[in-house]
């Protein structure tokens, strides 16, 4: 069926649908905490552990599960882990205590990794010719879902409660798990290699090419950043002299769209061989938009433009460091994605558990401090291997 099986717009815009939809859930409490710390009679800073503890359940699932999509069949198992997910959701929105919440959202944070295997199911399903761009539409609504969902859990806790964002998340995820389960083909499975084996193959994949270390890297360090920015916001925005609501935060989360539609474009230059230089531009923007950021932070303008740099360009970044990885000569692409997306969330979940002592410790300026060393990492790192990296362009 694979060979007959046509990958038509209507999948392409699914799969990132359901992706967006997905791994959005991950960030549902993000511009909640401090609303949930009031509710369940916690301070904020604890309430900000549930962040990363999501993310860092997601890394863990990312490793334990989406190298399963090499070898089990897509079409059961994507829909299945979508609704374990959304159970988790259903579970969360009626948690008595926060010990509760936390277990739950680390458990949703293990489950919810189907846009982990939708993206490089899109990109084993897409011809060659437009793996670049399918694969930059399927990450961009990944990207979108990531947040959209800031604004909307933001809107829905002022309008109704934090607990309805995530009763509603979790029967919408059901839902398309439902639509993916009709959609997806039958794909041949290979199941020759033992669980233990699959998992240590990760690694083995990692070391087998010298290129793919330097671009797991480089995407963590932007990551890490990129989840420091956006949890830190919520800090910012509700401290003078902004003092904005819980619904007024989460629409930031609209403007950080364009870094997604601009994602959506990203691919595209993979496949016109410039994915590197590409990627060296982006790590300089996002330095730019940091400075920004630390030398007019009373300025909510200043703000808007800095989100609006810093998402095109480390969605873009992102996505070709993806791309890149998906055009390697291998048949293991969900290993592959694995290793990227475990270093990504593992450098998110870092971002995100460090914003709260450097807030309190230097406020804003610190957070751009720390940003901007990241970034200056991140760009040492592509310095020393842009040459060694064009070979996945070809």
């Amino acid at each position: 069926m694979h060979k007959n099986w046509k990958l038509s717009r209507f999948t392409v815009l699914l799969f990132a649908v359901a992706s967006g939809l997905a791994i959005g859930n991950l960030y549902l409490t993000q511009p909640l905490f401090k609303v949930i710390a009031s509710s369940l009679d916690i301070t904020p800073t604890s309430a900000s552990i549930l962040v990363t503890v999501t993310q860092l359940g997601y890394a863990l699932g990312v490793f334990l599960l989406v190298p399963l999509g090499d070898v089990l069949n897509r079409k059961l198992f994507i829909p299945l882990v979508m609704s374990l997910s959304g159970l988790m959701l259903i579970g969360a929105s009626v948690a008595p205590n926060f010990s509760f919440l936390l277990l739950l959202l680390g458990l949703l944070g293990l489950t919810t990794v189907a846009g982990q295997l939708l993206i490089p199911l899109s990109s084993e399903l897409a011809d060659s010719n437009s793996r670049g761009r399918v694969v930059g539409i399927v990450s961009s609504g990944a990207l979108t879902g990531i947040l959209v969902s800031r604004t909307v859990s933001g809107v829905i806790s002022d309008l109704i409660n934090w607990r309805f964002v995530f009763g509603i998340a979790g029967i919408l995820i059901i839902l398309i798990a439902i639509v993916l389960f009709k959609v997806i083909p039958k794909l041949p499975t290979n199941n020759q290699i033992s669980y233990i084996k699959l998992l240590l193959s990760v690694f083995n994949t990692v070391k087998k090419y010298k290129v793919v270390p330097p671009t797991l890297a480089i995407t963590a360090l932007i990551f890490a950043n990129f989840s420091l920015f956006w949890t830190s916001l919520t800090y910012l925005l509700s401290d003078g002299p902004f003092y904005y609501s819980v619904s007024q935060i989460g629409l930031f989360g609209l403007i950080g769209l364009v870094g997604a539609l601009a994602a959506q474009r990203a691919g595209i230059f993979h496949d016109r061989g410039l994915s590197i230089p590409v990627t060296g531009i982006s790590i300089i923007l996002i330095a730019l938009s940091l400075v920004i950021g630390a030398l007019f932070s009373n300025s909510i303008i200043a703000i808007i433009i800095v989100i609006i740099i810093l998402d095109v360009a480390t969605q873009s970044a992102l996505v070709l460091g993806q791309t890149r990885l998906f055009n390697l000569p291998v048949t293991e692409r969900s290993r592959l994605n694995t290793a990227i997306v475990v270093g990504n969330f593992i450098g998110g979940a870092i971002g995100s558990i460090i914003s709260g002592p450097i807030w309190a410790s230097s406020g804003w300026l610190g957070i751009m401090s720390t940003g901007l060393a990241l970034n200056v990492l991140a760009l040492l790192i592509w310095l020393f291997n842009r040459r060694s990296n064009l070979v996945l362009q070809s």
